[in-house]
């Protein structure tokens, strides 16, 4: 089965910084010119949230209010591997946090919707927390 595979992750204090790491190099030959990377993350007792995506041809970034201006996304082809470096962190960052991948692009509003991706990491703690 299909598995993109997260590294990193961890405990933080407030206002620090982390890099998630998300490969991409398990998906299908299909996707490979086109696909669409997303980061979500759930807290305890939240509904999972979308924050972040790019798309693999073009770059094309989305991000979430919540973590727009703190949080980027990039990718490194040659390496299948897109990261979300998240920086100025917050108590109420705290989450599990998951990357996806779907085919095509990020869209704008249909980036942040579960429903919209194929296959999904296993997901990594972020605890930020003094």
């Amino acid at each position: 089965q299909v598995q993109l595979v997260q590294s990193g992750g961890g405990l933080v204090q407030p206002g620090g910084s982390l890099r998630l790491s998300c490969s991409t190099s398990e998906l299908p030959s299909d996707y490979s010119a086109y696909h669409a990377v997303g980061w979500f993350r759930q807290a305890p007792g939240f509904t999972r949230e979308g924050i972040s995506c790019i798309s693999s041809s073009d770059g094309t970034t989305y991000y979430a209010d919540s973590v727009k201006g703190r949080f980027t996304i990039s990718r490194d082809s040659g390496k299948n591997t897109v990261y979300l470096q998240m920086n100025n962190l917050k108590p109420e960052d705290t989450a599990v946090y998951y990357c996806a991948a779907a085919r095509g692009w990020c869209y704008a509003g249909a980036y942040a919707y579960t429903e919209t991706y194929d296959y999904w990491g296993q997901g990594t703690q972020v605890n930020v927390s003094s």
